[in-house]
């Protein structure tokens, strides 16, 4: 069977959110330190602390929103310690990652200086874990009030005259494991809690995030769409993909064969069943209230804010710290999960890769004062274009490899009247022609772009430019459409004119 991709063009579907693109940042090994931010005082060029060379590697991916300060992280962190003079912050251990310090140099006024330098909005996850009630109303204020109030008052002193608007606000981080080890029927009475008394300040309204399920827990969907679905506007999963599906036995990112490669592919694309199942309960539990209680539905959307690939640490470096090596079986994992969430744009509004910078599934490695960009930074660069882009109806009709995902990932949608085909290839060692055809427009010029190499190939400080991004020729038109030639392990941006 022959691999063909059914585009229909002339009916533009549901607006695929941009904060898909979204990116996670956690103080978690050299992510924030060393990673992000060095510090005014640096030798490493930067602003206000910020790295200039990722801020800018960043900057062209256009990064719409970003989460922070965690992950586990963020239910022991207390905002008050990272605000005021430096010299005067409260230093901590970070017991969750590595038993290092954590001088909280890198705080609330330092996370939005970075939002304000990357153009993105900030997604602020704040601790129900170890914190209170009081201690996470006064952050929303201390982020959003203009009254004249002491905390307020306390912003002015730290430097900060006007409101930042903060808009996205987690409630606690996987409260089912470090977030507290909680039952779904507790979280959900504390999430009603908390939530109360984090106010809306001004027109600023908060988009108030739930801690939803890990992987396919959909009991505890059930529970918290239940007992509080009335209370939050979004709630969270997060799925890693870990080749083997045993945290055990989770694999080099470097070192694998065939066999660990595509079964790296089969674990990633569940990503699309667990979209799909917690959904479902969502929207059945959305009817039954509405029904019960005699209201309109109340709509609660999906975000995925961890993702990614988690591989063994690298050898010889902290293993507290996640860092990790990517390559493009990587690439291959991030093409197909970006696939599945603009498929599902109807419900799926955000989503956070884990994370930024050093940490797992990284787009961008740094070492001292030396960045490079990996292959996963290259396939967000060929995605970019879908963001706030009208999804289209894309079919691809190919056969499966080894497992049941197919041998081509796709998706497409249409912005400023130009038609953007994502598409990868996913066989591991054979090229794969193509034949693409698009209803309702008139073909007039077809262009495309991609990445490809074996699927050990990575970005490394000795060779940075193994995996970048190359015009891709190989494309014929036809009585239909046109062809497009992919190679073996290849990640591909297709864009089509009429």
């Amino acid at each position: 069977m022959g691999v063909s991709i059914h585009i229909d063009g002339a009916r533009p579907g549901v607006t695929i959110n941009k904060n898909i693109y979204g990116h996670f940042s956690e103080h978690l090994g050299r992510c924030i330190y060393g990673g992000i931010f060095v510090g005014k005082d640096s030798p490493i060029p930067n602003v206000n602390g910020m790295r200039t060379d990722v801020v800018e590697a960043l900057k062209k991916l256009e990064v719409p929103v970003l989460r922070w300060p965690g992950g586990c992280f963020a239910d022991e962190y207390h905002w008050q310690d990272g605000v005021g003079p430096q010299e005067s912050r409260k230093r901590m251990v970070n017991t969750n990652w590595g038993g290092v310090v954590e001088d909280n140099s890198f705080g609330t006024h330092e996370f939005l200086e970075l939002c304000r330098q990357l153009g993105c909005e900030p997604y602020i996850n704040a601790n129900v874990g170890s914190g209170s009630v009081r201690e996470m109303a006064e952050w929303v204020e201390y982020l959003n009030s203009d009254g004249d109030s002491s905390v307020v008052k306390q912003r002015w002193a730290n430097g900060q005259k006007d409101a930042w608007g903060v808009k996205y606000l987690g409630i606690g981080n996987e409260s089912w494991g470090c977030g507290g080890n909680m039952r779904p029927e507790y979280y959900a009475d504390e999430f009603r809690r908390f939530s109360t008394f984090c106010r809306d300040y001004g027109k600023n309204k908060l988009y108030r995030i739930a801690c939803g399920p890990s992987d396919d827990d959909l009991r505890w969907t059930e529970v918290l769409m239940k007992q509080a679905g009335r209370h939050f506007d979004a709630l969270t999963l997060h799925s890693y993909t870990i080749p083997s599906g045993k945290w055990k036995d989770k694999g080099e990112a470097t070192v694998f064969d065939e066999e660990r490669y595509y079964q790296t592919l089969e674990r990633a694309n569940r990503m699309e069943k667990l979209v799909t199942d917690h959904c479902a309960i969502i929207d059945r539990v959305e009817r039954e209230l509405a029904k019960r209680e005699g209201e309109k539905v109340h709509r609660v959307d999906l975000i995925v804010d961890e993702w990614g690939c988690w591989h063994e640490v690298e050898k010889g470096t902290n293993p507290g710290f996640l860092y990790q090596q990517n390559t493009m079986r990587d690439a291959m994992v991030a093409a197909l999960t970006l696939n599945i969430f603009n498929r599902h744009a109807d419900r799926v509004v955000m989503a956070n890769i884990a994370q930024m910078v050093n940490v797992l599934q990284s787009v961008i490695l740094t070492e001292g004062d030396d960045m490079l960009l990996t292959p996963t930074y290259h396939v967000f660069d060929l995605y970019r274009r879908h963001m706030d882009a009208s999804l289209l109806d894309c079919a691809v009709f190919a056969d499966s490899l080894p497992g049941s995902v197919k041998q081509v990932s796709a998706s497409a949608s249409l912005r400023d009247g130009e038609i953007t085909l994502t598409a990868a290839n996913l066989h591991m060692t054979d090229a794969v022609d193509v034949d693409i055809t698009v209803d309702g427009v008139d073909v007039k010029d077809v262009t495309a772009r991609a990445i490809s190499g074996d699927a050990h190939d990575m970005n490394t400080f000795e060779d940075k430019e193994k995996v970048v991004i190359r015009p891709l020729t190989a494309i014929r038109r036809t009585a239909s459409g046109f062809t497009v030639t992919l190679p073996a392990c290849s990640v591909a941006e297709i864009r089509v004119r009429g």
